[in-house]
């Protein structure tokens, strides 16, 4: 299982499309607050369908206190500003992606904390800023769990 941790997701589609994600691949997702929405919103009800039953779903008051949890998992910040693509990485069940803000990305205090071999990158072309929130989690996903041989999938 991996984990998607959202820190402090403002836009209610991409937090719900992100929950249908995490309920078709078995990863586990946290969210960081301060939240952008309710966590009843109609918008996130409705990207998440009738998948929220079946995600896994924890809230953290804040990134403290879902990195006390997930000791022992290794986390990687996905951020635009790293020089790693995230195909190089040989992930392992039990890894965690960390992305930032829909309008901010990670703040630079929590990216600093980071080491260099932590912190991963989307392709994209040159003129590009960043992909959609919900996109970038499912193409981190995807790659890790192909990694895992698509493990408890069918």
């Amino acid at each position: 299982m991996f984990h998607i941790i959202l820190h402090q997701p403002e836009i209610p589609p991409n937090t719900g499309n992100i929950i249908r994600l995490c309920a078709n691949t078995g990863t586990q997702l946290h969210l960081i607050k301060p939240l952008g929405f309710n966590l009843s919103d109609r918008h996130l009800r409705r990207a998440g369908l009738d998948y929220h039953e079946w995600a896994s779903l924890a809230v953290h008051e804040d990134l403290a206190a879902c990195l006390k949890l997930m000791d022992g998992h290794r986390i990687f910040a996905i951020t635009t500003r790293a020089t790693q693509h995230h195909d190089k990485v040989s992930y392992i069940s039990g890894d965690a992606f960390l992305f930032g803000s829909e309008s901010r990305g990670l703040p630079a205090q929590v990216l600093g904390s980071f080491p260099q071999d932590r912190r991963i990158r989307i392709p994209m072309r040159p003129t590009s800023r960043s992909l959609n929130l919900s996109n970038a989690a499912a193409v981190i996903v995807f790659e890790a769990w192909r990694q895992a041989g698509f493990e408890g999938g069918i």
